[in-house]
């Protein structure tokens, strides 16, 4: 499961996609990336210092019909704040992948 990173003041967030079969869907999820194993981090080729942490937005895309449109949940026990430019950075994945699918649906790859 690809997965992208950013920091923003200080803190890591990441992105995870992967498919979601029950929902027929991708999944688009936000969460705030975690520390990876110490034993990675004295490695220099080690794939990344933090790995995705629980999600608190996951954003479906379905990919077997353009006329169906993303939905997103909100997982968060309590409150979350979000800062805006990671909202942003965020929404604009789940952008990308909507544009993925419905060209993969276009060109008749689902």
């Amino acid at each position: 499961m690809p997965w992208e990173l950013r920091e923003h003041a200080g803190r890591h967030y990441a992105v995870l996609f992967h498919y979601a079969l029950p929902d027929d869907a991708w999944a688009v999820e936000l969460s705030e990336a975690v520390p990876a194993a110490a034993e990675g981090a004295e490695d220099p080729d080690a794939a990344a210092s933090h790995l995705p942490g629980a999600a608190f937005l996951v954003t479906l895309v379905p990919d077997e019909d353009p006329d169906l449109q993303p939905t997103v949940r909100v997982w968060s026990p309590g409150e979350r704040v979000v800062p805006y430019e990671v909202m942003r950075w965020y929404m604009e994945q789940v952008a990308d992948q909507v544009e993925r699918c419905r060209i993969a649906f276009e060109r008749g790859e689902t």
